[in-house]
């Protein structure tokens, strides 16, 4: 887990919330709310992301770039979470729908 906090505040706004088809079914099938990994992402928790990415995370909350998130579920699917760099959306999807 790499966290730039221990915060429990919001780091940055989220905008718009979209899930696709793809990842709210692997949402469901493994019985996972999605506001359980949104409230991570947004307090900076990016989940399974290698470290240069994590920084590279942490440096996009300073200077307004897109922020990227992955949490692996129960199964072994892969969920991203992406925020866009004018924060006007954030997006949960599988890796494959990128």
């Amino acid at each position: 887990m790499n966290q730039p906090t221990t915060s429990n505040a919001m780091l940055f706004p989220l905008g718009d919330l979209v899930v696709t088809p793809g990842a709210l079914h692997a949402l469901e099938k493994n019985g996972v709310v999605p506001m359980r990994l949104i409230s991570r992402h947004m307090r900076g928790d990016w989940g399974d992301v290698p470290p240069d990415d994590a920084v590279s995370n942490t440096d996009a909350l300073h200077i307004g770039a897109r922020v990227l998130s992955s949490y692996t579920l129960a199964d072994g699917a892969r969920i991203w979470i992406i925020t866009e760099a004018d924060r006007s959306a954030t997006t949960l999807l599988l890796p494959d729908e990128y």
